[in-house]
């Protein structure tokens, strides 16, 4: 199984999970790259994205699981898809992914704060303050409707720094799998325990993806 390490940055952050699928197997085709598939009574391309990206968030950690037939090096496969790819889906690296998926254990993220009349006044102190609670308890969407969840176990790191006059970054470590963090409901927690911390506007980023120890997954 080959993995490709790609970002997803720009306007195609409003891209959702299941046209991104698309969007790459489309590239696939374009680039002559032939996707093996799936065997059964409904073949299905051998293509799979580790940790679906939520819409409007943008990544650079991105992973995608493929295989192709025929014989293609790693640095042909990338440049090829590069090619054909839009603005924004962009593969970083390609290469032979040993690891399972199922030991992707933690993110890191940046969520960016903006205040259109400027950082309100102790807001980092007030936001250190929120995320060094011993419980931070939001509410979530589930298939069942809304539930109440303690999200402050899943959060392993959170530290706020100062970008400029009318932004904040919020950078934190977050279990991604078994259990999952959404980054948003950092967001969610601002504005029920801080709401004069409240941003005007935010936005979310993945930067690295890890195993339990801490190590960088690939």
């Amino acid at each position: 199984m080959l993995r490709a390490l790609f970002e997803k940055t720009g306007t195609a952050v409003w891209i959702s999970h299941l046209d991104l699928m698309r969007l790459f197997q489309r590239a696939f085709a374009r680039a002559n790259l032939p996707l093996k598939h799936t065997q059964g009574f409904n073949p299905r391309p051998s293509v799979s994205i580790a940790l679906p990206l939520s819409v409007g968030m943008e990544s650079v950690c991105e992973l995608l699981d493929f295989e192709v037939e025929g014989n293609f090096t790693p640095e042909e496969i990338t440049k090829r898809l590069n090619e054909t790819l839009i603005d924004g889906v962009r593969v970083r690296e390609v290469y032979e992914g040993s690891r399972k998926i199922r030991d992707l254990a933690l993110l890191e993220c940046e969520v960016f704060l903006e205040y259109d009349a400027g950082v309100p006044e102790n807001a980092l102190e007030t936001l250190a303050a929120l995320f060094g609670r011993e419980s931070i308890v939001v509410t979530k969407k589930s298939k069942n409707g809304p539930v109440e969840q303690d999200i402050r176990p899943m959060l392993r790191e959170a530290l706020v720094r100062p970008e400029n006059e009318q932004l904040l970054a919020l950078s934190a470590i977050i279990c991604c799998q078994n259990p999952t963090l959404n980054p948003a409901l950092l967001l969610s927690a601002i504005e029920k325990y801080a709401p004069e911390a409240k941003p005007d506007f935010a936005k979310i980023k993945r930067l690295e993806i890890y195993d339990k120890d801490g190590t960088v997954f690939r």
